[in-house]
């Protein structure tokens, strides 16, 4: 009997999304009221996006974070509930309040601002050893924004592929811009999941200064990781056994470009989980990336694997 009971487990960010479309780039302050065309209150969090999307995929997925005991954190795990993913693991932290997030849409440009509430309280510490023990592949979401499970990484990766589980890591953006402390977490990351401003400026905290996206996935994969890198509209970049490997993105109508990085990142590893090549996987990610853009939200137009490899 095989020891898994989830191929993946996703550990990081979950938060209820406030994404206002058409919003004006200035907005008018002076008790000013804007009309807007759209709103909407959706599942939002990379890692959040990341565990449901891989649930449509039809993956095993758990996920573990920390919300608050309140509305939001009661909306994120029936969010999470709904699209068959696991939250046994989620901790409700009943003295501080879950993320809240607020993303301004202008077109295909969009303006994230986030209260971090109790993000900066996942810790390392709260993944249980036997969850680590039962999963096959172990993903983390937005380490600059949680700063005790950054600090714990090295370590959950080292556990994690000790009891035979691979490893991934999409950091995001970093809001102070230093891009440190990632040195001990690249070797034991399998599978590294930046876009092009990020894999350039984690190569240059590394590595020192690099000139462009493929200088910057040598430097990376020199550190023992596989740098996948999403390009948006011009598909994936990736580095492996010294070879670049590139995906082209298709044409397509974009609603609403929020959550389509992780999107991504659901394919990807749905489709290396299935022993795909690299290279096919990274077509599975790209063009989930891509359907993922027909709605507004990030999960609201997921697609299935069968959509996802038409």
């Amino acid at each position: 009997m095989s020891r898994t009971t989830f191929d993946l487990l996703v550990v990081g960010d979950a938060n209820p999304d406030v994404i206002v479309s058409g919003s004006p780039r200035h907005p008018a302050f002076g008790q000013r009221e804007q009309l807007v065309p759209a709103a909407g209150l959706v599942l939002g969090g990379s890692g959040a996006i990341t565990a449901y999307g891989a649930a449509r995929l039809g993956l095993r997925t758990a996920f573990a974070g920390r919300v608050g005991d309140d509305p939001a954190g009661a909306f994120v795990l029936d969010a999470l509930r709904g699209g068959g993913v696991d939250v046994s693991a989620c901790v409700v932290d009943p003295a501080v309040p879950t993320a809240m997030t607020v993303v301004l849409v202008d077109g295909d440009d969009r303006a994230i601002l986030t209260a971090p509430g109790c993000l900066d309280r996942l810790a390392a510490t709260d993944v249980p050893p036997a969850l680590l023990e039962r999963a096959a592949h172990v993903h983390v979401s937005s380490y600059f924004l949680q700063p005790l499970l950054a600090a714990g990484l090295a370590g959950l990766f080292a556990l994690a592929r000790a009891a035979g589980a691979s490893t991934s890591l999409d950091t995001n953006d970093d809001p102070a811009g230093r891009w440190a402390g990632l040195a001990d977490v690249l070797p034991v990351t399998d599978v590294l999941l930046p876009n092009e401003n990020e894999a350039v400026a984690i190569a240059g905290a590394v590595a020192g200064p690099v000139s462009d996206v493929e200088h910057a996935v040598k430097e990376l994969a020199a550190r023992g990781t596989l740098p996948v890198v999403k390009r948006g509209e011009r598909g994936a970049l990736a580095l492996t056994d010294g070879e670049l490997i590139e995906v082209p993105a298709r044409p397509a109508t974009v609603v609403d470009a929020v959550g389509a990085g992780d999107s991504f990142n659901a394919g990807l590893l749905a489709a290396l989980l299935r022993g795909l090549p690299l290279s096919q996987s990274m077509s599975v990610a790209v063009t989930c990336g891509t359907l993922s853009t027909r709605a507004a939200g990030g999960t609201a137009a997921q697609p299935t694997w069968e959509e996802a490899t038409q």
